[in-house]
């Protein structure tokens, strides 16, 4: 009997574990393997994050490797010369020049001669190239505005406005006339004459008439102080100007570089004459189809260099006098014709050419007029405010010329 029951025990438990175990060990199974995946995606991602640091440290390796090749890039030379993809010979403004490698990592194909590179600082190699070669300078040179001057704003001057619309405004507004006639156009022309009598007002309104793009120059600027930027800098101009062509260049004060050549032992003497020699250069490869054209302005045209003023070069000479009294009648018209006035005003009184009034001065006396009116509290300009306003301006230019005796 116990057997019995024995048996059917088994065969119970057997038919029990049959159902049951099996369930149980597949979610044994199922966690397993649920750990098992997790731990091989805390792997990967270990190794994933290992992976990115080495390649993250490789790309700062040969940066930096890049960066020695390159050492610190604050020398700037200028390609004289390229023989093949890695030779060059480049001039510096320690007035030297070298013959050194091009870097592997420089498009050669990109460098031409009269290019700006970066040098390496110990061994002059080029590694870099510079992409605007535009010196800043000369941007700041350029006009973006055109001037608001016209020929209507200047009192007298018929004979220098006349020529300088025939060297200036004809040759760039018309100058299929030039070809037809079988004849060059004139390069450019200088304006000489005492200070104050409108030679930076003319040359405005030709930048205005001409509606051509103004670059203003003074003579100082082209001094530079190292070795070679002085004629790097008029280079820069005139190929400017032709890229912004038509363009007029306005030099001011030529006298600071275009004085007369002499023999000098002074480094700043020999570097302004280098300076002049490529202006020089410059207006012997001017091209009339360029329409480009340029006005130079002094107050000292007698200690000019012959070689910059001769035909050819500049091709008009425009002298500005002293204005007489019809002349100085006409620029007060021109100054007093937008003031606010009282009562009429009689320059008759201040038309005395003897003392050897400029249009400076005119303009000097009608300022002065206007702010002895707002002085005294009012808003129109009466006779007593230009008669004090003239003896003012007077007593001060004699007392400057006085002082320029006793100096």
């Amino acid at each position: 009997m116990s057997s019995q029951k024995n048996e059917n025990w088994k065969t119970f438990f057997k038919d029990k574990t049959s159902r049951i175990i099996p369930k149980n060990f597949e979610k044994k199974h199922l966690r397993e393997n649920l750990y098992r995946l997790e731990k091989i995606q805390e792997f990967l991602l270990l190794e994933k994050k290992f992976y990115s640091s080495l390649h993250r440290d490789k790309n700062n390796f040969h940066s930096n490797i890049l960066n020695q090749v390159r050492g610190n890039p604050n020398i700037i030379g200028i390609i004289e010369e390229k023989f093949d993809c890695s030779k060059a010979i480049i001039s510096t403004n320690l007035g030297m020049e070298f013959y050194v490698d091009i870097c592997s990592f420089i498009d050669s194909e990109k460098i031409t001669p009269g290019d700006q590179v970066l040098l390496n600082v110990k061994s002059f190699s080029i590694v870099g190239l510079i992409e605007n070669q535009s010196d800043p300078a000369v941007n700041l040179m350029k006009v973006e505005v055109a001037p608001s001057q016209t020929f209507e704003d200047i009192g007298g001057l018929y004979d220098q406005i006349l020529e300088i619309k025939e060297a200036v405004e004809l040759p760039l507004n018309n100058p299929e006339l030039f070809l037809d006639m079988g004849v060059v156009p004139p390069k450019g022309v200088i304006l000489f004459g005492e200070p104050g009598t409108g030679k930076t007002l003319l040359a405005k309104a030709v930048a205005n008439s001409t509606k051509a793009s103004f670059m203003r120059v003074t003579g100082s600027e082209l001094v530079q102080k190292y070795l070679g930027e002085g004629p790097k800098l008029v280079r820069e101009i005139f190929k400017i100007a032709s890229l912004l062509s038509p363009s007029i260049i306005f030099m001011d004060e030529i006298d600071a570089i275009g004085t007369a050549r002499f023999d000098s032992n002074s480094g700043g003497e020999k570097e302004i004459q280098r300076t002049m020699l490529e202006l020089l250069n410059q207006l012997d490869g001017f091209d009339h189809k360029d329409n480009v054209k340029i006005i130079m302005a002094t107050n000292r045209i007698d200690t000019l260099d012959p070689a910059l003023i001769r035909p050819g070069r500049i091709d008009r000479k425009i002298e500005f006098p002293l204005p007489d009294e019809k002349t100085l009648e006409k620029i007060f018209l021109v100054h007093i014709k937008k003031m606010k006035l009282k009562g009429e005003i009689r320059i008759d009184d201040f038309l005395n050419s003897n003392n050897s009034l400029t249009g400076a001065d005119i303009r000097g006396i009608c300022t002065e007029a206007a702010l002895l009116a707002l002085k005294n509290h009012r808003l129109l300009v009466e006779q007593r405010d230009f008669k004090k306003a003239y003896d003012l301006i007077i007593n001060r230019k004699k007392q400057t010329n006085m002082d320029l005796i006793y100096c």
